[in-house]
């Protein structure tokens, strides 16, 4: 008889990590919007986000905004990002905002979730956590769980549908300008001592 257990496949560390792949994703069946460049534009005039800012926001069925939110996501430890952590935040936000479908049949609402972040198009480890996090605290409220698009320097993108633009985006910083906590960055006190 052996005792142990045999070492984590890729997919099963995908589970441990609570986080989806962009396969996983797309096979979820996630609706796609009907003009996304507007949601996009309307979310950022509400609630000009700034890097490392989540907007979470719930659409009526013809894409009214319902109720929205946004958070400054607090820094983690470099490659901790967990969709459980993230779930929770999310969900948070949502019990603040507007009441939950759970008494539904079928979800009618749906919320989508707008991520700054740095870095490029791409999919990341992170979008795959924000990515669990979303379609988890949609069923925990009730909520059909709709589009993950992230918003960089280059612009906005839909994950897993491929739709993007180039504004509204990010301002680029310079990766020594991004200050957690206030204060000012040395390179910045470098140069202005000069």
């Amino acid at each position: 008889m052996a005792f142990g257990s045999a070492p984590p496949s890729a997919g099963s560390a995908s589970r441990l990590r609570r986080l989806l792949e962009p396969e996983e994703w797309v096979a979820s069946g996630v609706p796609l919007l009907r003009n996304p460049r507007e949601v996009v534009t309307g979310l950022h005039a509400r609630h000009l986000p700034t890097l490392s800012t989540a907007v979470i926001a719930v659409f009526h069925p013809d894409e009214r905004l319902a109720a929205s939110a946004s958070f400054a996501r607090r820094t983690m430890r470099a490659g901790a990002a967990d969709g459980w952590e993230l779930r929770n935040a999310l969900l948070t936000r949502l019990r603040l905002v507007i009441p939950h479908d759970l008494r539904r049949r079928t979800a009618v609402r749906t919320a989508v979730l707008l991520y700054c972040r740095e870095g490029g198009a791409h999919w990341t480890e992170e979008d795959g956590a924000w990515m669990w996090g979303l379609r988890d605290a949609c069923t925990l409220h009730g909520l059909r769980c709709g589009a993950y698009i992230t918003l960089t320097a280059a612009g906005w993108r839909i994950l897993g549908e491929g739709r993007s633009g180039r504004h509204p985006r990010l301002p680029a910083y310079p990766a020594t300008s991004v200050v957690f906590g206030g204060g000012t960055p040395a390179a910045h006190r470098q140069t202005a001592a000069r």
